[in-house]
């Protein structure tokens, strides 16, 4: 039972870890594309601002949507019953 519950828990740090490091990486490469955008077009600076903040926004969703997850497997593991 405690090998069951150690494999859970590493699991769910390499989930969050990977997560959260495709996340920066994601807004990282975006906002470099973003910062491109507007100095090649000063013009449509709030249309591409109002297009990255609803990726971001749906990103944070997805990232709680995991944290859901996660706490699903840590409180109510379907292998320990």
């Amino acid at each position: 039972m405690e090998q069951i519950v150690a494999s859970t828990i590493g699991a769910i740090g390499w989930m969050v870890g990977l997560a959260f490091l495709g996340l920066g990486i994601g807004l990282g490469v975006m906002g470099a594309r973003l910062a491109e955008a507007v100095g090649r077009n000063p013009e449509t600076k709030g249309d591409v601002i109002q297009s990255v903040m609803v990726i971001a926004i749906v990103a944070t969703v997805l990232m709680l949507l995991l944290f859901a997850f996660v706490l699903m497997l840590l409180y109510f593991n379907p292998l320990l019953g």
